[in-house]
């Protein structure tokens, strides 16, 4: 089994944050959201937030951005703001990732987002952040130890992960986990482990 994170990994940038700037573009009004959610993913990566308190931070921001995104006059839909991102942003899927059917893509990404990716790119399995869309309200964070616990939740903890391919080694439980990873800078990959 291949398994892939997506953003920096197979996404070139953050497709969240460009997400977020795309919206901007729409509705200004949303800028006011970024700063508290920088401010606790700057904490988190310094040691001076926990992940509990990165998860209620960041999903009380995103939920009060997507509610301000849906109530929108400028913005016909949340999904339909989705799709264009992605025809104007799926050229920034890197060249060197060819899917294939059975890849799992791992991300701490929003399903919202990265599920109209895997769509276009043909990718059935995606393990990534929840959004209820009916409430705007984050219900799951895929983030750090998070996702290879949602991993082994969702494929058994006997599932045998051949290959896995980030860009963060806030990703470590999931390189413990591969029999191969690998390390992508840009489109340079290298081996770890």
């Amino acid at each position: 089994m291949r398994v892939f994170d997506f953003d920096g990994t197979i996404y070139d940038g953050e497709s969240l944050f460009d997400l977020y700037l795309y919206s901007a573009r729409h509705d200004p009004k949303v800028f006011r959201f970024i700063a508290p959610v920088l401010r606790y993913a700057v904490k988190y990566k310094l040691g001076q937030a926990t992940l509990e308190q990165m998860e209620y931070g960041v999903g009380r921001m995103a939920e009060g951005y997507l509610t301000e995104l849906n109530h929108s006059r400028r913005v016909a839909s949340v999904e339909q703001l989705v799709n264009d991102f992605w025809d104007r942003n799926y050229p920034r899927i890197k060249p060197w990732y060819q899917p294939e059917p059975n890849d799992v893509i791992l991300t701490a990404s929003f399903d919202l987002t990265v599920g109209e990716a895997c769509r276009r790119l043909g990718v059935r399995n995606l393990v990534a952040s929840k959004v209820d869309m009916e409430t705007m309200k984050v219900t799951y964070l895929n983030f750090n130890t998070n996702k290879a616990r949602r991993f082994r939740e969702l494929y058994g903890p006997d599932a045998v992960v051949d290959e896995f391919y980030t860009d963060s080694r806030f990703d470590q439980p999931m390189i413990d986990m591969a029999r191969r990873a690998f390390m992508v800078k840009g489109n340079t990959i290298m081996r770890v482990k």
